[in-house]
């Protein structure tokens, strides 16, 4: 027994971690996945139409990538666009993620019987990067782990009244289910009925007669109903063909196809074995990976002592896992509806875990605090800021630096403060990261509102590096009609300007761009840079991060005749 969570402890920390998910939420540079601006593209193109389907796009592509409920989410939650920011695309997500937190505190808090182990799951579960990182942005994830996750909070927290149920629970897990795929993919169908039927076995003491005689009908019915929610889409929508030939063939059944040799090496070796998969899993838990680590180890030597609940919780996660290690792409991201059993593990074997693996955690959280604390000194005090302003951080941001290294020492140092230090230390780095880059998502990374009123209905030209960063460049320039060039040509200011009327270019910090006699600079920011070549990351490792990671853009307006839109592709697309 080393150390214990009392409730001072539970709160501070549930209130630290509430924080952490809400500040910057609206932040460009918040922890994501770049699914995030097609998604948003989808949201504003089916907006301006009017029409809850057919889902729209301009993307070559990409239209019905996922199902509709992700993207209705979308458009509710920005009253069809007319609210266009980041905060309101992504709340919901952070709803979803929170009740999720909460049902796991339910649940586990019934089963065990403690209060406390309830809260220190959700808090777990909270402290993953990957519920960060996945349970923030505008993403299909976090609809898809709720409703997943939900009958089978259920079960664990009504026991015998859940296995028992003849009819009442079927139908609120196929519903649940159905959710989960008109959110995510109807593909989900196949593990979460491979655990529920693995539940019901378990249920039935492994006897597969009486699990087939009593329990075999319920999943056919939790089946039927999650697929028949799922068909709803080929129903409402006035293009059924398109959506079985992008997303049942094209997004789905794609995912079989050898990616590298054959099926069989690629399961073995290479980037998508089942090895890695096993890895990016664990590796799911971030900062609390080697935690997770440690309490696989626990519940293997107690594994002839498992409770019931234990073992649903370990059934759930190898369902998941077998089932998911058949496509030939695998991916940890797809595990994540069961990363809320892992916290729950972590939280019922808390007291009996080793220190050591809290202990890889607090020096994981020391590197990081450590660097972010240098690159923002460098920031503070580099030279290369050039015309475009000063980077300057409050003293909140320092605070918060110190605050989260004085945590992680103590951790470290004080055996009774290890585990409740290092859990706490994981949303103030969260809160570190996004308090790192505050500056530009100030004045200094914006343009100005005469530069934004200047734009409105006005072509302009800017860098694109993956598809729709234009999304991104919208809310920068709302009001603007964005057009895409290739981001590697941003630098050759001289081409760009004699082929654009009004374009965003980059030069390095402190480096005015040359221009024509004609020309004007309309509006100007910082902008962080994506790529860097190899001579550049060891300059920037000796300190010069400002002169690298960074560039100015500027915008342009230039003689040059507006080229016809409709004959050059738009590389945002």
């Amino acid at each position: 027994m080393r150390g214990t969570f009392s409730y001072r402890s539970a709160i501070f920390i549930l209130l630290l971690g509430v924080f952490a998910y809400l500040y910057g939420l609206d932040s460009r540079f918040a922890p994501k996945n770049g699914d995030e601006y097609p998604y948003m593209h989808i949201v504003r193109m089916t907006a301006d139409s009017g029409h809850w389907l057919p889902l729209q796009s301009e993307m070559d592509g990409i239209k019905n990538t996922k199902p509709p409920l992700i993207f209705w989410q979308g458009i509710a939650s920005t009253h069809w666009a007319s609210k266009w920011t980041l905060s309101n695309l992504r709340w919901p997500s952070v709803l979803y993620t929170g009740l999720t937190a909460f049902f796991l505190f339910l649940a586990v808090r019934r089963f065990s019987g403690k209060t406390l182990t309830g809260i220190l799951a959700a808090v777990v579960w909270l402290s993953f990067f990957s519920t960060y990182r996945y349970g923030r942005p505008f993403l299909a994830d976090p609809p898809e782990v709720f409703w997943i996750s939900l009958p089978f909070l259920a079960i664990l927290y009504w026991g015998k009244s859940a296995f028992e149920s003849k009819f009442f629970f079927p139908l609120i897990a196929g519903i649940c289910f159905g959710l989960a795929l008109f959110a995510k993919s109807f593909a989900y169908i196949v593990p979460a009925t491979f655990a529920m039927g693995l539940y019901y076995w378990r249920w039935r003491q492994w006897s597969m007669p009486q699990a087939i005689i009593r329990d075999l009908y319920k999943l056919i019915i939790i089946a039927v109903i999650a697929l028949g929610v799922f068909a709803l889409w080929f129903a409402l929508d006035p293009n059924p063909e398109a959506v079985w030939k992008e997303f049942v063939v094209g997004e789905n059944a794609g995912k079989f196809a050898a990616r590298q040799s054959n099926y069989v090496m690629d399961l073995l070796r290479g980037g998508d074995s089942i090895w890695l998969l096993m890895v990016t899993t664990i590796a799911n838990a971030g900062l609390f990976s080697f935690v997770l680590i440690s309490s696989l180890m626990q519940c293997w030597r107690a594994r002839r002592f498992l409770t019931l609940e234990e073992a649903l919780l370990l059934l759930l996660i190898t369902a998941f896992f077998i089932v998911f290690s058949l496509p030939s792409q695998r991916s940890g991201r797809y595990l994540l509806p069961v990363m809320p059993a892992f916290a729950a593990l972590i939280a019922l074997y808390w007291e009996r875990l080793p220190l050591w693996g809290f202990r890889i955690a607090l020096l994981l959280q020391l590197l990081l605090l450590s660097l972010l604390s240098w690159i923002g000194i460098n920031l503070q005090l580099s030279q290369f800021m050039g015309t475009t302003g000063t980077w300057a951080y409050s003293y909140c941001h320092w605070a918060l630096m110190a605050a989260g290294l004085l945590v992680v020492l103590f951790g470290l140092f004080k055996r009774n403060l290890t585990k409740t230090f290092s859990l706490a230390a994981c949303f103030l780095v969260y809160c570190a990261l996004t308090s790192s880059l505050a500056p530009l998502e100030g004045r200094l990374g914006r343009y100005s509102a005469e530069t934004v009123a200047q734009l409105q209905d006005k072509d302009v030209w800017i860098p694109c590096d993956y598809r729709a960063k234009d999304e991104e460049y919208r809310l920068l320039m709302p009001g603007a009609k964005l057009h895409g060039y290739l981001a590697k040509e941003a630098g050759d200011v001289t081409v760009l300007t004699s082929a654009y009327p009004l374009v965003a270019v980059h030069t390095p910090l402190g480096v005015q761009p040359i221009l024509c006699e004609s020309c004007q600079i309309v509006g100007q920011r910082m902008e962080m840079r994506a790529r860097h070549s190899s001579e550049e990351i060891k300059e920037m490792l000796l300190g010069q991060i400002g002169k690298h990671l960074f560039v100015n853009e500027y915008l342009v307006a230039t003689p040059a005749s507006s080229p016809d839109a409709s004959n050059l592709k738009d590389v945002c697309r």
